[in-house]
This record gives C-alpha cells, structure tokens and sequence, in this order.
C-alpha cells in the first residue's frame, strides 16, 4: 500500500544514519586492533623515544574503546533538548555533525600522526550513536500508525543488527580491515551519514511533534497524509488530538522534573529498571569476551562473531513479525526467561567443562542461544516503551534518562566483565541470571501491555501503580473538556 512504502522509505533513510551506525560503528573495531595499538607505539616512540609495554599500550587501547560509551552518554543527555528544540528529523539530520567531524578525524589520524585524533573521533561517534538510538525511536514511534507502531519501532534493533553484519564485512582484511586501509576502516562511517543527508529531508516530520509541540495543525495533517498515503483516519487524528488537549499549556520536561511527577512514578521506574537491565544482563559483554574463550572448538574468532551478528539480525527480524501478535510484555518477559534458563545451563556447562567431553561444545550453543533469546525479546521491544508509556511533554525526558542509564550501564559491565570472568570462572554467570529472573519477574508484576492502545489507556492502567493506597482521583477531569467529533475536511482541526 502506499502509506507502507513511503513509510518504509522514511524509516530506511533514517535508520542508515541513525542505529546502523551504533551497530556498524561497534563491529568496525574488532579488526584494526593490533595495528591501532601498534600506532599507539610508533607514535610514542616516535615523539618521545619512548617504548610501551604490552600494558600500557593495552591501557590506551582500553580508553579508546571505552570513550565511545562516555560520547554515548553525552549523547543520551543532549538528545532530549536537541529533539524539543530542532525537532526529531532536524535532529537526526544535525546529528551528522558528529558523524562527519569524526570520519575527518579518523581519516586524518594516521598522516597527522596522532592517536588523540582516534580518541576524539570515538568520542564523537559516541554521541552520534547516543543522539541516534534515543531520538531515531522516537522519530518511528510518534510516525507510524498504531497498529504499525511496533514493528516500525522494532526496526531500529533490525538496523542495529545489519550495522553490526556489514561492519564485520567491511572488516574483512580483503576489503579494509588490512594494514594500510584501517584508518579507511573507522571513517567509512560517513557513507552512511551521506545517504541520510540525501534522502531524510524528503520525508516529513513526526505528527505529533508538529501539532503538539509546534500547534502546526495544517504541518501535521500534510505530515499525515504524506506518510499514509491517503486520507486520514478520523481515529487516528482523534487520538492525536486527545493527547494535545491532555498536555496543553504544558512545556516539555526536564529528566529531574520526571523524578518528582508522581502521575509517572511507575512509568520512570519501569523505563530505568528495564533500560538497566539491556547492560546488566550481559549480553553485549558475552560475544567479544567469551567466544575467543571457546571458540577454538568450533570456529575461528571472526567466524563466531559474523555468525552471530547475523543470528541475531534474523531473530530481530523474527521479532519484527511477531511483536503486534504476541504483544510487548509477553516478548520482554519471555526473552528474560528464557536468559535465566541458558544462564543456568551454561554455568553446568563450564563446571562439568573437564569432565565430559561434549561440554564446551554446549557451552557455546548456551552462548549463542542466550544471545538469540535477547534478540527475540529485550533487544528491540525495550526502545519502543518510552514511546508508548510517556506523552508528548515527557517522553523526550524519559528517553534521555533511558539513554543514560543504558550506557552507563554498558560502561560499568564492560569494566567489571573481565573481573567477574577471573573472579567467579565458571559461575561468571550467575549475576547476569539473578538480573535476568528479577527482570522477568518486575515485568509480570507491574508492565501492562502496551500493544494497540493509545496513551490515555496506558495512562489509566499505572495510575493504579502511582497512586496505590490513595483516595481515587478524577482522572477523567482532563478529559471531560476534549469531546472528539467528525472530521470530514482539514479546516475541521
């Protein structure tokens, strides 16, 4: 139908520079590792005669990795006042900044003879990724129709997925991940940025951001119309209007202002505990960390991370399918389960490693099919939730603090990783179980579905949560002055 593909071209040319890049960006510095930290060398030796040990060229190696999750927090933060301000496409346009500034940087590094210039570049994409994978959601989220809302939303995990297949293709020592080309490597980047240069400003800003934010009514149907392809459902713009007459004469929120609203307690809760526990459950941890463990039983190093790249890509996919029939709580809550279960599994693999023979080959079908159930659940329905559970005044806040707590987690996991590996060896995976179990059971007590309803009856549903104990409030009061009608014609807006 006409509205699926303009819809489809909208999200395309907005995720190849938004999430592909968090993928991408990620899997493209696997490869160049030894020659980066062989720069790092040269470049020491070269300026100051002095020769690194394999410390402490590991040690810088570790920062350059690492700053990559600190532009990713920084990018998380400024993403919500970027998306109120410029709104969500202008900001993913903007966001290329970053992008470009650090394929120059990258580009240039090896001539310039300066390692500080990676750093910087890292960084930089950091905050690109942290605008894009708070800001992209939003974009699909506030964009699509209902009853699309999760599959369009789920793309960005899609995306994600595909960014990390192709940089590990890219990374192929026959294309750029030999010598002579890495600095090529890290700022093919920018190709991706060009095409969302190209083609995003053809398609229209988000609906809602246009009528309740900017009180464009006339922008917002044309943005309708655009990207249905027809006539607008009186249902639908009925809802959009509901949610502007809720939030009228409201500005958009800061994150703080979150944390003392009560009518969004659970909502804040929720977001923080689930967007917490993408990290704390490990998975981003176990492919870099555990497959050069025990992949020399099966395959090569580069083998078991393309396998799994794409293995996750298809269940993302997968996801994308099922996500609208089976509903979001049912896929979050089973994915976790499913978590605790290989986690369990694993750890007898590893304790009974040197006493049957067969053992390592199940430890690494448990890796595999524990990053397969992430995939198939927490993976793609987590970014939707704060576009579902939060209005148009809070969201841009709710994703911030989303953001934040999501790379300051992945921060924390990556440096302790390794010392849990040394410290509890074969039980290493107990704590991402325990986080696994307790999320699965936070998500039955208190997440409600979100599938196919609007804002206003999720709302009503953790107003149960947020004022438990309390006499009942008039929480139709907001309501009562909002009476919806026919539309037949524009000018009835």
């Amino acid at each position: 139908t006409g509205h699926t593909y303009t819809l489809v071209l909208m999200v395309t040319s907005t995720a190849i520079g938004g999430t592909l890049q968090y993928g991408y960006n990620l899997a493209i510095m696997n490869a160049p590792t030894v020659f980066i930290q062989n720069f790092v060398n040269e470049t020491f030796l070269e300026r100051w005669g002095i020769q690194f040990g394999v410390y402490e060229v590991t040690l810088i190696w570790t920062f350059i990795v690492s700053i990559f999750s600190l532009g990713g927090f920084i990018g998380a933060l400024i993403a919500g006042p970027m998306s109120v301000r410029f709104g969500r496409k202008k900001t993913m346009l903007l966001n290329n900044v970053f992008l470009l500034s650090s394929s120059l940087l990258a580009l240039l590094s090896r001539t310039a003879k300066s390692f500080e210039m990676i750093i910087i570049s890292r960084f930089l994409v950091g905050i690109n990724a942290g605008i894009s994978m708070n800001v992209q959601p939003m974009y699909f989220g506030e964009s699509a129709p209902k009853h699309l809302r999760g599959a369009v939303s789920l793309s960005s995990a899609v995306f994600t997925s595909f960014g990390l297949v192709l940089g590990q293709v890219v990374s192929l020592k026959e294309l750029l991940g030999s010598e002579p080309c890495w600095q090529y490597l890290l700022a093919s980047n920018a190709i991706p940025g060009f095409i969302q240069l190209l083609t995003l400003p053809w398609f229209p800003e988000s609906p809602r951001y246009l009528l309740i934010d900017c009180g464009d009514k006339e922008a917002c149907l044309i943005a309708l119309q655009r990207l249905r392809g027809c006539e607008v459902q009186k249902e639908e713009l009925d809802e959009i209007l509901q949610e502007q007459n809720e939030t009228k004469g409201e500005r958009a929120k800061q994150p703080w202002e979150l944390f003392t609203d009560r009518s969004v307690r659970w909502q804040l809760i929720t977001v923080a505990v689930l967007s917490s526990a993408m990290q704390l459950c490990g998975n981003d941890s176990v492919s870099p960390c555990l497959c050069p463990i025990l992949c020399h039983y099966i395959f090569e190093v580069f083998q078991v991370l393309v396998l799994v790249c794409v293995c996750v890509c298809g269940c993302v996919c997968v996801q994308n399918l099922l996500i609208e029939r089976l509903g979001r709580r049912r896929m979050l809550m089973g994915g976790y389960v499913l978590m605790t279960g290989w986690a369990i599994v694993f750890t007898v693999a590893l304790s009974l490693e040197n006493m049957v023979t067969w053992m390592p080959y199940l430890s690494m079908a448990c890796i595999f099919t524990y990053i397969l159930s992430f995939g198939m659940g927490p993976a793609g329905v987590t970014g939707i939730l704060p576009t579902e559970i939060f209005n148009q005044t809070s969201r841009p806040a709710a994703y911030m603090t989303a953001g934040s707590l999501m790379w300051l987690n992945l921060f924390i996991i990556g440096m302790i990783f390794p010392f849990l590996v040394s410290g509890l060896g074969q039980y290493c995976f107990v704590p991402f179980g325990a986080v696994c179990l307790l999320t699965a059971l936070y998500i039955q007590m208190v997440l409600p579905e979100t599938k196919g309803k609007t804002i206003s009856m999720i709302t009503k549903e953790f107003y149960r949560l947020n004022y438990r104990g309390q006499v009942k409030m008039d929480i139709e009061g907001k309501h009562a002055q909002y009476q919806l009608g026919e539309i037949f014609h524009s000018t009835a807006l």
